[in-house]
């Protein structure tokens, strides 16, 4: 007798070769909270920076690195990222007849606050202490099921996709609220908690980060000592504010040089570095090349497939 789980997996896969039969890589939907990574190969580790999202594979299996240690997730379990965390991804089974299919549904805290407030008070107790901004469940078919719907939504129209896509939304959110993830949710999107300050620096500091990061006054604006900002922002994140800065101006860095014809130093201003030589090197430290080789890279990949 088939796994209730695989049979909803299998019927998603069935649905997805059907509707988008010449998908590969990312594949963003109707719905905009909702896309899919397709891939034939696996790969090495790559940086990646997960927003407040449930993850779920379809096919395949990958392992998430958080800090220093790898987290290894397949089709029986679920990822819940709660708010931007840094991570390395590696896409450890894929093939040309099973490729790799995962899908991404993300949300914001508001969307969590929401339904949070209509949850039962005994599902919402958790220690006072911050934990790791990811969390990794065990797959359920009460979960699966709203996914399901969710993604056939996906070939309606423009006002069912509008009026139900939000209910959809809601009622995973609620599902996740009453498993072991209620915990996990509430932390982070409850007023006045731990993890919910550093959630708002997390979004301070991606907003304006391209500027001077004045940790004393990031601390003051969330109520909390430099200290405890800088223990509590490293647990949840794996970084420092200022590792996490630097991530994120080097990312939007890769990102500028991959799709503007501009100039390196223009883009080390632009993303808040004041020396483009120092730019250059960390940009080398953390892609495995400096940006002038980057450049060259992608020309070379352009004229190949011009060619």
């Amino acid at each position: 007798m088939q796994n209730p789980i695989d049979a909803y997996r299998l019927d998603i896969l069935s649905f997805l070769k059907h509707a988008y039969p010449h998908f590969s890589d990312l594949l963003r939907t109707s719905i905009p909270c909702l896309s899919f990574f397709f891939t034939d190969k696996t790969n090495e580790l790559n940086p990646i920076m997960y927003e407040p999202c449930l993850c779920v594979i379809l096919q395949g299996s990958k392992a998430v690195g958080f800090g220093k240690q790898m987290y290894g997730y397949t089709t029986n379990e679920y990822l819940l990222a709660s708010a931007h965390v840094p991570a390395t991804v590696q896409i450890t089974e894929a093939s040309e007849s099973l490729p790799y299919i995962g899908l991404t549904i993300t949300f914001s805290l508001e969307d969590i606050y929401e339904v949070l407030k209509n949850a039962h008070p005994d599902k919402l107790k958790f220690q006072k202490k911050s934990d790791k901004g990811l969390f990794f469940d065990t797959m359920s078919t009460a979960l699966y099921d709203p996914i399901s719907r969710l993604i056939k939504l996906t070939e309606g129209t423009k006002e069912d996709i509008a009026f139900l896509s939000p209910l959809i939304i809601k009622e995973i959110l609620y599902i996740l609220v009453n498993e072991k993830s209620g915990y996990f949710l509430n932390k982070f999107a409850m007023e006045g908690t731990t993890s919910n300050k550093i959630v708002k620096a997390i979004a301070e500091i991606k907003t304006n980060f391209s500027e001077k990061l004045n940790m004393a006054a990031l601390a003051k604006r969330i109520d909390m000592s430099e200290s405890h900002l800088y223990q509590n922002f490293k647990t949840i994140t794996s970084l420092s504010p200022i590792q996490f800065q630097k991530k994120l101006r080097l990312e939007e860095a890769k990102r500028m040089l991959s799709v503007r014809r501009i100039d390196i130093s223009e883009v080390a201003f632009l993303v808040g570095y004041e020396s483009p030589s120092h730019f250059s090197r960390e940009y080398a430290r953390m892609f495995g090349m400096p940006p002038k080789a980057y450049l060259k890279s992608l020309n070379n990949t352009m004229q190949i497939l011009e060619n």
